[in-house]
């Protein structure tokens, strides 16, 4: 029987988003460089697939093998068959290919359990000189991928990068409201020297601020 969660792999990560990934929904996760964004999403799709499910994966940053062979261990190899891996090399490319993975949620040879885009806005900073015409493809690419989470019943899970916000003097998350309009729960990731502290942002249902500590081990994270 299907739950409305989907794990994330993790036990601390599913209790700060209340059991885990919504489906229909687009969760994301921003922060620096190196804050532990990629270790989630690799750890997230690994607990798919064991599951039984396959994943779509749209890598706009360099899909690590070794550090999917890591999270994945001895079963890795079994486990990549049914990863879907997307490489856009451009932004309009990344649009592309978002509308190009609709094909294998409907005809996928085992369920699609969960959509990553790891980060839906390194391909976007290259865009920022055309000003709103920006803005509006990324909004655009954000619809569609809530679209297929919504008809095919799937969470999405997106990284986005930061940016300080010099107006309200703070760092927050690139694409502006319209990104964190259609995230569903937002986690900001933020580190210090070798540990890192994920932070909910923004949920439907439980309080912003609530957080814990991990640090970055070889086979995903560890709390501390």
């Amino acid at each position: 029987m299907k739950t409305d969660r989907v794990g994330t792999g993790s036990q601390c990560l599913d209790d700060l988003l209340g059991g885990g990934l919504e489906r229909r929904a687009i969760t994301q996760i921003y922060g620096e460089p190196a804050s532990g964004k990629s270790t989630l999403c690799l750890m997230a799709a690994v607990a798919c697939l064991r599951a039984g499910n396959s994943v779509v994966y749209i890598d706009t940053e360099g899909f690590s093998v070794e550090r999917f062979a890591q999270i994945a261990g001895e079963n890795a190899g079994t486990l990549a068959d049914r990863l879907y891996l997307f490489e856009p090399l451009d932004f309009a490319q990344q649009g592309t290919m978002i509308a190009d993975s609709e094909g294998l949620l409907k005809n996928g040879h085992a369920p699609v359990g969960l959509l990553v885009m790891d980060s839906a806005t390194a391909l976007y900073r290259t865009e920022l000189d055309l000003g709103r015409e920006a803005i509006r493809k990324l909004s655009h690419h954000m619809i569609k991928l809530l679209g297929l989470a919504k008809k095919y019943d799937i969470p999405v899970l997106i990284t986005n990068q930061i940016y300080m916000d010099v107006e309200r003097e703070r760092v927050a998350g690139l694409g502006g409201t319209a990104l964190e309009h259609l995230s569903k729960a937002i986690i900001r990731l933020e580190k210090k020297d070798s540990v890192r502290r994920a932070m909910l942002r923004k949920h439907r249902s439980r309080p912003e601020g609530l957080s814990f500590d991990f640090v970055i081990t070889e086979d995903g994270i560890r709390t501390v």
